[in-house]
């Protein structure tokens, strides 16, 4: 239920579906990636304290009472500034006496912005999990979607935002790097989760959204490339204490488990689909057709 009046397009991780949401910036802080059509019908604001205090406020208090998780929407939106977000963070504190946790769309120029001790501060508020758009491990293909950072630039990042005691969400994206670098990307994504070692980690597949410039760029991976990156990527996987999700809408293949009690058994998965998909050559060899249709 929401007593809310969003501004559209809203995305929002599908670990937060039954989080309170509240749009404390609008749009993307840093909308020229290449490959992103999430934020590209909006221009980017950060919304006033006092708004967003309106909001919380005017929620009746009945369901104030019922409301245990939040999520702080649009994207990017850590790079809130500093005094304004532990404003907004007291004030979700004052009013939802079952809050358990905040989380928050971060990127590598949100977590530059803040140091060590402010990630504290907004750790001792409530602010648990950041969800993290990594991409890719591989350099060039960082550089090719214009992430603006290098992989050791935003794994040092987010060492920082662990040691502050914060999770983090990464997501990798199968398919970025077309046929031209899959393995290079696969590989190189894998190692760099493997050194963070990240509470969680997601995959979602390279679709149509406002890219059509970038997907131009690319020879399109097939279907059968999708499931040889996802097994490259699991076969070189191997973080201690992280959950593997495959959840999204736009995957093929389904995974989910844990490292390292579930690596075999991942491994196996992806190999047994893609012996299956290789049953099948019309689809194997097909480019996955996924779009969003609304934005």
């Amino acid at each position: 239920m929401s007593y809310l009046s969003y501004d559209y397009p809203l995305y929002r991780p599908p670990s937060e579906a039954h989080s309170q949401i509240f749009q404390i910036t609008l749009g993307c802080s840093q909308n020229h990636c290449t490959f992103c059509g999430m934020y590209k019908t909006k221009r980017f604001k950060v919304r006033a304290v006092a708004e967003i205090k309106a909001e919380i406020t005017g929620i009746p208090a009945s369901y104030k009472a019922q409301i245990q998780r939040v999520f702080l929407a649009d994207g990017d939106a850590l790079v809130y500034p500093q005094a304004g977000l532990l404003e907004i963070l007291d004030l979700l504190v004052d009013n939802f006496p079952s809050l358990a946790r905040v989380g928050i769309y971060a990127s590598p120029r949100s977590l530059q912005s803040k140091s060590l001790a402010e990630l504290g501060l907004l750790r001792e508020k409530k602010l648990r999990i950041l969800y993290f758009g990594l991409e890719s491990g591989d350099t060039q293909t960082l550089a090719a979607v214009c992430k603006g950072f290098t992989p050791e630039e935003m794994l040092a990042l987010c060492r920082k935002a662990r040691q502050a005691g914060l999770k983090l969400s990464v997501t990798a994206i199968l398919g970025l790097a077309g046929q031209e670098r899959s393995r290079e990307h696969a590989r190189a994504t894998a190692r760099w989760i493997t050194e963070l070692s990240p509470e969680f980690f997601s995959l979602l597949t390279m679709f149509h959204r406002h890219n059509d410039d970038f997907l131009r760029s690319l020879t399109l991976q097939t279907n059968g490339g999708i499931l040889e990156e996802t097994l490259e990527i699991v076969r070189h996987l191997n973080p201690q204490k992280t959950i593997l999700r495959s959840n999204h809408v736009s995957n093929i293949l389904n995974l989910a488990g844990s490292y390292p009690k579930d690596r075999a058994r991942l491994i196996q998965q992806a190999e047994q689909a893609l012996l299956m998909a290789r049953q099948h050559p019309a689809w194997f060899n097909d480019v996955p057709d996924f779009s969003e249709e609304n934005f």
